[in-house]
């Protein structure tokens, strides 16, 4: 599903060129749940925003689904990070002043879908994680983990074939931050492709294959 070939990604400052990925080979079959891991500044979160289309490599070659997307136009980008892959991010990205529904259904406006629709994919989203309660409040209502299934709720309106996530439970008490892990296997089973970077060992250890990194080269798991 995921192939990276000789993926480099550098950074040009003005009086230095900061090389963060300096030549990642790495595949992720359909189905897999892996967890990315590495020390802080080997180039963790890079990786997964071209894994995710919000950056571009330097060089090298990114098969996305066997397509080719290291060289797409932005908009076709665009396109892809809607249909194929969801996101979930440390700090939730909820936006303040909509209510719980209103940022699942999101992708759903982005998309073009009618409000009906928007609006009834989004309470059966959060059904499904257990929090059409808590549809009609705003973030700042809710605790730190029912902000994160808000969120993954949103990542999964579109019926994506991948879901990225960026530390997901870096902002969580351990309880809350297990039962996100939870969801995450939980819709692994359903055939979603998971990829989770975190720091945290005994998150890793609930995936099932883990990959390191250091100094933007692919250490192990990377196969």
């Amino acid at each position: 599903m995921i192939v990276l070939k000789d993926i480099k990604r550098s950074y040009v400052l003005p009086k230095v060129t900061v090389d963060v990925l300096r030549g990642i080979d790495m595949e992720v079959a359909e189905k897999d749940f892996v967890a990315i891991m590495g020390p802080s500044g080997s180039g963790k979160s890079t990786l997964l925003h071209i894994i995710g289309c919000l950056d571009r490599p330097t060089s090298g070659q990114y098969l996305l689904l066997g397509v080719d997307v290291s060289r797409k136009t932005d908009n076709e980008l665009a396109e892809v990070r809607n249909r194929k892959i969801g996101f979930v991010f440390q700090s939730f990205n909820l936006l303040p002043k909509l209510i719980a529904w209103k940022n699942v259904e999101l992708p759903l406006l982005y998309g073009g879908v009618e409000p009906n629709t928007r609006k009834k994919k989004a309470f059966e989203m959060l059904e499904k994680l257990g929090l059409s309660h808590r549809a009609e409040h705003f973030p700042s209502e809710l605790s730190g983990g029912e902000q994160q299934r808000v969120a993954i709720a949103r990542a999964l309106i579109n019926g994506p074939a991948i879901i990225l996530a960026d530390e997901p439970t870096g902002n969580l008490d351990s309880r809350s931050g297990k039962e996100i892990i939870e969801i995450f296997k939980g819709l692994n089973k359903e055939g979603v492709t998971i990829v989770v970077v975190t720091h945290e060992k005994d998150i890793a250890d609930e995936t099932g294959k883990i990959i390191t990194i250091r100094d933007g080269v692919c250490q192990s798991g990377c196969y």
